[in-house]
């Protein structure tokens, strides 16, 4: 077999290990299934799972990388956005966010916690704390080009502002996940875009209709990094 086809068919393999993986932690949570389940989902040998990924906690990394790419995308297509306000553009973010986290509920109940701890500094080093770093520069190159147009406030700095818009959606999505579940998180959402915007945001037309933020699949994977060469972890379920 050809490196090219060897390569194309180790990439197809992986890919579904991944969509195994998201489809048994969305129905039943990330601490019910086993590596062996993903193994028989995907339809690979349960070695054949180990060979991508060496433990369990590197699967999750894995799909987070795919979660924070996302993200990315939403915010490149907010900035690649010219006319729409930064503030109808952080209302879009937050609401689209929110409306789909609540349409994976198990999915993200299982793997939220992960997701933050990469968000708030916690795991360094690993390909998904620099998906976040990607992520980030590109909300406050969006924050800050709202200060330009003199939307937002500049007294403080658009790496502050990031900070808070990160602590505010993040803070808001766990209390809905683990604490109260019940009402929309998309509405929650929506309120906590309106805490934010409260003190930053200048006077402008909240009749404006929010643009759709939602990123082609092949945005995703065309930007996602190439995993990095590491060491097979000890197996384990």
């Amino acid at each position: 077999m050809k490196p090219a086809r060897r390569d194309s068919d180790r990439d197809a393999q992986r890919g579904r290990i991944v969509d195994a993986a998201l489809a048994l932690f969305g129905s039943r949570g990330f601490d019910a299934v086993t590596m062996t389940e993903v193994a028989e989902q995907a339809g690979v040998a349960r070695a054949t799972v180990f060979n991508h990924f060496g433990s369990k906690h590197a699967l999750v990394e894995a799909i987070i990388e795919g979660v924070l790419a996302y993200w990315a995308g939403m915010l490149e297509r907010a900035l690649a956005d010219e006319k729409t306000s930064t503030p109808t553009l952080v209302r879009a973010l937050f609401d689209h966010m929110g409306s789909g986290i609540e349409q994976f509920h198990g999915f993200y109940r299982g793997v939220f916690r992960e997701i933050v701890k990469i968000q708030v500094g916690l795991e360094e080093g690993g390909e998904a704390a620099r998906a976040r770093e990607r992520a980030l520069e590109r909300l406050e190159r969006l924050l800050a080009r709202g200060q330009e147009r003199g939307e937002l406030a500049g007294a403080v700095g658009p790496t502050d502002l990031a900070c808070a818009f990160d602590s505010l959606a993040n803070g808001t999505i766990t209390h809905w996940l683990y604490d109260d579940t019940s009402g929309s998180l998309r509405e929650r959402m929506g309120r906590a875009a309106e805490v934010f915007l409260g003190r930053v945001a200048a006077a402008g037309d909240r009749s404006e209709p929010l643009p759709d933020l939602s990123v082609p699949t092949a945005w995703i994977s065309r930007h996602r990094p190439t995993p990095l060469p590491r060491a097979r972890a000890r197996r384990k379920r």
